[in-house]
């Protein structure tokens, strides 16, 4: 019978790996530290932080419902079309990711605001007002979460084995009917990876929602806004709203990560 050999992982890399690891856990440790657990339930239950969550919530949820609609075809147009100027587009699409969030919001504002390019006569012909308004927030949202699920979408769009969908094409399935019932389907693992991405994006987002939307208690403060005043003023109900937004997102993430990426070990 042949001996099995146990290879010794080199052990620069796993002190580097330690090091890079000890970047993510610190900052949790040191959250969880000066948590003040007596009277936790009193500081997260209170109307701000109530307001707040459900603010994030619908305004998360919403902004990857809209990355789903809008981003799924938009990758699917940069993966698969071959037109001039779509390498200046997909670096238009992916330009939030790099781009700092208040910029965002400034052009945001800039485009869409009550004197924008589009809002003003958009307000004018139908007294819509998206800055300042939950609405502004999904729109903020959007902004900088689409680009999450573009690239995640594109990415398995381009590596995709087409000859299923040619398959289809040839027993007369229309180009819709391919891609509703072949490629999404295929594609799914991707697609749910980048739906979260997106969804955490939004959740945590800051900088756009407050420059475009503002930070109005139980109209357009989410619960990052709510941590960014509660530091000036309260540092344990900063320190609590900071815990729900790790709570949740490592909620998702830890419940749903089988489907999302396969891992099942630790």
């Amino acid at each position: 019978m042949t001996r099995r050999i146990r290879e010794r992982p080199p052990a620069v890399l796993v002190i580097l790996g330690l090091v890079g690891a000890a970047v993510f856990v610190l900052p949790l440790v040191g959250l969880f530290a000066n948590t003040p657990w007596t009277n936790l339930l009193e500081l997260v239950s209170n109307d701000t932080v109530v307001d707040a969550l459900r603010v994030s919530l619908i305004t998360s949820l919403a902004a990857a419902a809209i990355s789903v609609i809008l981003g799924v075809p938009l990758a699917w147009m940069l993966a698969r079309l071959d037109l001039p100027g779509l390498g200046v587009l997909r670096a238009v699409v992916t330009l939030p990711m790099v781009l700092p969030p208040v910029v965002g919001g400034a052009a945001l504002l800039f485009a869409l605001g009550r004197r924008g390019l589009v809002g003003e006569p958009l307000n004018e012909a139908t007294g819509l007002l998206l800055p300042f308004s939950l609405w502004g927030v999904i729109l903020a949202n959007v902004f900088v979460a689409m680009p999450f699920l573009v690239v995640t979408v594109e990415g398995a769009l381009r590596s995709l084995d087409r000859d299923y969908e040619r398959a289809a094409s040839t027993l007369g399935a229309s180009p819709f009917h391919v891609f509703r019932r072949v490629t999404i389907p295929t594609i799914a693992p991707s697609l749910r990876a980048g739906i979260v991405l997106a969804w955490a994006r939004a959740l945590g987002e800051f900088g756009a929602t407050v420059t475009f939307a503002g930070n109005l208690q139980g109209r357009t403060q989410t619960l990052p806004l709510a941590v960014f005043v509660a530091l000036e003023s309260d540092r344990d109900a900063a320190v609590a709203i900071s815990l729900v937004l790790v709570v949740i997102s490592l909620a998702v993430l830890l419940a749903m990560r089988n489907r999302w990426w396969g891992v099942r070990n630790g």
